[in-house]
């Protein structure tokens, strides 16, 4: 089908000549001195990486990226670590892949954690009767059968938790702490329940991380600290969190009953999704686009992260259906586990360490699949100037730029390794509206945003895997100095 509307599409770049602008590097700003042979060896693939383009947002495979991620989670619902629905998942995953003809069709086998939310409940008793929204967090010990009932300390941070450390005793500690970022504010939902452990509360409900609810509940994981007494902790939402503390503001006494079933049970087996369009000349050679098959356990895991699984087949399946291979192999890895503690990849890449030398480039997507905005790259000089000269090919989507560093956490074992990569950058403003909620599902999804994103990834794969420069490794360290 390419060689087909190639001159179409040629017409249709030299329209478009006009809006390639050089793309934006926030946060470092080095000059790009490229030989010339590799500028226009970059500047060479415009036809392809148009074609690309063009096909995704505005030919057959339009809306294809929509459609099979709705297939998908309305087939599975949520994929949580340790359940057959999630290997019910991969084995689809597997199955589609090889009816293709993508190449290298396998899964990997992951040991994963087996936590089971089980039923799960809370009741204000005092100073009236309400039930409060919950969801537990991922490896919480659960209550006795009968609950934990107990008084409620309501606190606004850890500064105000060792200020009342005396009132914490025998008490459920609430803490209603005010959303200033994830990477921050998300401390209390790890660490929560430890710090509340260590001055004697018997439960905690957190806040949940969001800047934004409509009464949802998100969950995530915690870590308990070594030494100190587990206890049950949940999350709960933001408007029952400030209730309850201005019911405390008022000096009532707030009673709670805490219910939680949770429980965690030996270790399982699962796999990572891997597919590949094999290289023509330097197969050994790989660029690799990503994102996590698992789940939680609550919604349709579409935008967390199904968008980003699905960005990443759906490129090499691009590429397949316009029959483009490249010099190195491209491949697609869907990472399970991700949500229990990026256990998939972590060993994944410690059972494939010998091949990191041979890793051309790693991309992921797991930020949500909006609007995109360009590439989040971690890498030294030379990766960045040609990440800024393919970032050019891809005006006809808008100017799409960079910044450093790559915010991926599946990839990050590689990164920190000295592997260059980049996570997808979008206009990401209402993820955490979502975030590990049974809010999401595929309204969350945009078709047009898919396919964009689904252009990305197969372009930029595409470009990486075949331009004749080896792409240098960094020092991790420097590069974020």
């Amino acid at each position: 089908m390419w060689c087909t509307g190639k001159s179409i599409i040629f017409v249709w770049l030299l329209c478009i000549r006009t809006m390639i602008m050089s793309s934006n590097i926030e946060k470092k700003h080095h000059t790009c001195d490229l030989p010339n042979t590799l500028i226009e060896e970059i500047d060479s693939y415009a036809p392809i990486v148009q074609g690309i383009i063009y096909e995704a947002t505005q030919g057959s495979f339009k809306g294809n990226t929509w459609q099979d991620l709705a297939n998908f989670v309305d087939k599975f619902g949520p994929r949580f670590s340790g359940t057959q629905t999630l290997e019910d998942a991969i084995d689809y995953v597997l199955n589609k892949s090889t009816s293709l003809g993508l190449d290298n069709v396998h899964g990997e086998p992951a040991t994963v954690p087996r936590w089971v939310r089980g039923s799960e409940s809370a009741t204000l008793l005092q100073p009236r009767i309400k039930n409060l929204a919950l969801l537990g967090l991922g490896y919480s010990i659960s209550t006795p059968e009968d609950g934990i009932t107990a008084n409620a300390v309501v606190v606004n941070s850890f500064v105000e938790l060792k200020e009342r450390a005396k009132e914490v005793p025998g008490k459920i500690v609430v803490y209603n702490e005010k959303f200033v970022s994830y990477e921050e504010t998300v401390e209390y939902r790890s660490a929560g329940a430890t710090k509340a452990a260590e001055l004697g509360a018997v439960a905690v409900l957190i806040r949940s991380v969001t800047p934004y609810s409509l009464y949802t509940p998100h969950t995530g994981v915690l870590s308990y600290g070594e030494n100190v007494t587990k206890i049950p902790a949940a999350c709960i939402t933001i408007e029952d969190a400030s209730l309850l503390r201005r019911m405390a503001d008022r000096g009532e006494e707030i009673v709670i009953n805490l219910k939680m079933q949770a429980r965690r049970y030996p270790d399982t087996q699962s796999r990572n999704v891997i597919a590949d369009i094999t290289g023509f000349s330097n197969p050994e050679k790989t660029v690799v686009v990503s994102g996590h098959i698992d789940s939680w356990d609550v919604g349709q895991g579409a935008m967390d992260d199904g968008g980003g699984s699905f960005i990443s087949w759906n490129a090499l399946k691009l590429l397949k259906h316009l029959g483009i291979r490249a010099r190195r192999t491209i491949r697609m890895i869907m990472w399970t586990c991700e949500e229990l503690g990026i256990i998939g990849a972590r060993q994944y890449i410690q059972r494939h360490t010998a091949q990191n030398e041979n890793l051309q480039f790693v991309m992921e997507s797991d930020m949500g699949t909006f609007f995109p905005k360009g590439l989040e790259f971690t890498g030294n000089n030379l990766v960045k100037c040609i990440l800024q000269r393919i970032m050019q090919l891809l005006a006809p989507m808008g100017q799409m730029k960079l910044r450093s560093p790559c915010q991926g956490p599946d990839i990050d074992y590689w990164i920190k390794a000295g592997v260059p990569g980049a996570s997808l950058w979008t206009r990401n403003g209402k993820y955490f509206y979502y975030h590990h909620t049974n809010a999401d599902t595929m309204l969350v999804e945009n078709p047009e945003a898919l396919d964009m994103n689904t252009a990305i990834f197969a372009a930029v794969s595409f470009v990486l895997a075949d331009i004749s420069a080896d792409l240098p490794r960094h020092n991790y360290t420097a590069e974020l100095s």
